[in-house]
């Protein structure tokens, strides 16, 4: 049949480029469908690409480390198993060293113009990442000019512009540490726009840790949030005593039916969907200021993975799904995102964010708000508490299972009344759940 050109796909409308962190598959491989070839990292989310064709690989384009912008043609595949020969193997190249085919080269120099002059004093190519790293961090264009890259063609990566700021701010700011007292020198550090970091000394049995690529995107993400929004945070109680008593009745034999667990997470997640639709002012954004109101109601919900980290897939257009729907979805997500399988649209396009303190057994909390939204939704654990009952005939004491909700939002936008508002809907949505309804 031939040879079929496996590109770097479409990551999200946001996404212009990924990194290849590693390949999984060497030239001369024999290759089957959907079989994972490579593993690529963006500022979002990390990946697998399948192969869509089966076949020999016969060319790789890039080494691991490269920035390639989308739809770039990044390897080979001979779909004729019989006439397949694979390209001649490059020689050996020096660590941190790319060397880039004449066919990538022609590739990567016809992408869009808008990519492309994404530049910043010179001419040198500097990704939308970097020019806000450098920024927030007063980097200026000549010293950008100055970095060494090691990308594609002398290009700077986040990696680069984050070494040389440690070093930077190592020459000014950090007394000399003996070779016994550091284990893994940090190679990034997480500073805000318009703060130096405080120099942080080093006693004798001190380890230092460095930051994984997630971790290190989480702070990066998490002080630009705190620097863009005005939070307060506003609480409330919910009780939940008739939902916590229809899921104690029905989950066993979901379970069974299904082999799925039923957890409140997606009830959660309805009852937000609910309140959206109630009040559309906090499912928006802030452009600038502009507030651009969202269509869609799309719901990300925030994950803890193994490492310790946490990632928000999306469930998208939440709103229109039923009960059965949204909890099919939550579980399919999760578990990919506890694996690492998740695709980057999964993570793309949220417009509201739940996180569940009480999965951990925190009564509640003050979540940061996942940018570009305006508001996050904790909820804390379900507990029993003695609690005042208004009935007809007078006021009496019970046990009812009980829940804090926390709701950070951004006061430019949504002020007190309105989260307020928000909240308390939500809040009556899960207090008069229809415990008659069959899942």
């Amino acid at each position: 049949m031939g040879n079929f050109s496996l590109k770097m796909p479409k990551l999200g409308e946001s996404i212009t480029e990924a990194t290849i962190t590693k390949w999984l598959k060497n030239v001369g491989d024999v290759i089957a469908l959907d079989d994972p070839i490579l593993e690529i990292a963006t500022d979002k989310v990390d990946s697998e690409i399948p192969s869509p064709v089966e076949g020999i690989l016969i060319e790789r384009l890039f080494n691991e480390g490269d920035v390639v912008p989308v739809e770039v043609i990044i390897a080979t595949i001979a779909t004729d198993m019989a006439s397949a020969k694979p390209a001649t193997a490059a020689a050996p190249q020096p660590e941190n060293t790319t060397v880039v085919p004449t066919k990538a080269v022609e590739q990567v120099s016809s992408v869009s113009e808008t990519l492309l002059k994404s530049k910043q004093g010179g001419g040198r190519f500097y990704s939308p990442l970097v020019r806000t790293i450098a920024k927030e961090e007063n980097i200026l264009p000549s010293e950008l000019e100055n970095i060494p890259g090691s990308g594609t063609h002398n290009r700077l990566t986040r990696k680069d512009v984050m070494d040389y700021i440690a070093q930077r701010q190592s020459a000014t700011n950090v007394p000399a540490v003996s070779a016994t007292q550091v284990i893994a020198a940090p190679k990034a550090q997480v500073t805000t726009a318009t703060h130096s970091p405080v120099a942080v000394s080093m006693n004798t049995g001190d380890t230092v840790v460095e930051m994984s690529r997630i971790r290190r995107l989480i702070a990066d993400h998490m002080v630009m949030s705190e620097a863009t929004a005005v939070h307060i945070t506003l609480f409330a109680e919910a009780d939940v005593t008739n939902l916590v008593n229809w899921r104690n009745k029905n989950k066993n034999a979901f379970e069974k039916r299904e082999g799925e667990k039923l957890t409140f997470t997606p009830i959660f997640i309805q009852a937000i969907a609910k309140a959206l639709r109630d009040f559309p002012m906090v499912n928006v954004s802030v452009d600038g200021n502009s507030i651009i109101v969202r269509k869609n109601v799309n719901i990300g919900m925030a994950v803890a993975t193994p490492d310790g980290n946490l990632i928000v897939p999306v469930l998208k257009n939440a709103d229109y799904k039923s009960l059965l729907g949204l909890t099919k979805e939550v579980n399919d997500l999760a578990v990919r995102a506890r694996s690492n399988q998740l695709k980057p649209d999964d993570i793309q396009g949220g417009s509201f964010t739940l996180t569940n303190f009480g999965t951990f057994g925190a009564i509640g909390g003050t979540p940061i708000i996942n940018q570009p939204q305006v508001a996050i939704l904790g909820v804390g654990i379900i507990q029993k508490k003695p609690v005042v009952i208004e009935t007809p005939q007078g006021d009496t004491i019970g046990i009812r299972h009980m829940m804090m909700l926390s709701l950070s939002c951004d006061h430019r936008v949504v002020d007190g009344a309105l989260g307020s508002m928000f909240m308390q809907r939500v809040a009556q949505y899960l207090e008069t759940f229809d415990t008659n309804q069959v899942i």
